[in-house]
């Protein structure tokens, strides 16, 4: 795929987050399209189904901004003011119609790509979670996309996009941000090396010395607990949209290790933004 100036997109980005963006953008459009009332409400959310596609219209534009080398300030990393700058924003976009925020959400995820196509910034971006790569930005807005686009999913009653290579695509976002969301109430005193294994082979390590948190892309030598998890659970438990215990229960979370009982504390180490 070309940009306008004619140079190859998919050359600057990790090979398959280019068709991901675009796919998840346009799968996202397909389930907001026809909708009559977006007024529905997305479950465990406050947000009804037009002010989440709003947000996700509106998030979409920031990233490619940010990409296209703007300085966007909203929020300081922190969950709450993360939180507080999404509410500020929807409030001063009144458009909740389910055809244009499609439209919206596939012309700037198209936006973003196009500005990474035509960027040449080999240093780092200022996003709302702090200094990035721009290759992570991409995983960014990504994940961003995804979390979003199953909650709307679940409040239409419709299939989700959520799916084992697009979560792989994500890592370099999660690994990045997670020592930026580290809950230090939570990890205080504690120590621990945790190595995290998604079926099917990706991998990395989270290491706590006496609270302080560092995410390796490789997992630990000697790991105290290696925990293995189904893709689409682990995402969507990092993004906060399902629980542990469940996922236990079901399978889909495996644990071994010298010390195992470590491993039902870890999704608490870190918030959500």
């Amino acid at each position: 795929m070309e940009s306008a100036t004619g140079r190859d997109v998919r050359s600057t980005l990790p090979e398959g987050l280019g068709a991901a963006l675009r796919e998840t953008a346009e799968e996202i459009a397909a389930l907001l399209r026809g909708v009559a009332d977006t007024g529905l409400p997305v479950p465990g959310s406050e947000w009804s189904v037009g002010e989440a596609a709003a947000h996700l219209a509106q998030a979409n534009e920031l990233m490619a901004e940010i990409a296209a080398g703007h300085v966007r300030s909203h929020g300081d990393g922190t969950p709450q003011s993360l939180a507080a700058a999404n509410e500020r924003a929807l409030a001063a976009f009144d458009e909740r119609g389910a055809e244009p925020l499609a439209a919206m959400i596939v012309a700037q995820a198209e936006a973003y790509l196009k500005a990474r196509g035509e960027s040449a910034t080999d240093g780092t971006v200022a996003t709302p979670l702090g200094p990035m790569d721009p290759d992570v930005l991409g995983a960014y807005l990504l994940t961003h996309m995804l979390g979003h686009g199953y909650d709307l999913a679940r409040a239409l009653g419709r299939p989700h996009m959520v799916d084992r290579a697009r979560v792989e695509l994500t890592l370099p976002f999660l690994i990045t941000a997670m020592p930026r969301v580290t809950d230090t109430a939570r990890t205080a005193g504690l120590s621990a090396r945790y190595a995290i294994r998604l079926w099917g082979g990706a991998r990395f390590g989270v290491t706590v010395t006496n609270g302080a948190v560092t995410v390796d892309p490789q997992p630990p030598a000697r790991p105290d607990c290696t925990i293995l998890i189904e893709p689409v659970t682990f995402l969507l438990m990092a993004l906060g949209r399902r629980k542990q215990w469940g996922a236990l229960a079901r399978g889909r979370i495996l644990v071994r290790g010298r010390k195992p009982w470590l491993a039902p504390r870890f999704p608490a180490l870190f918030k959500a933004p």
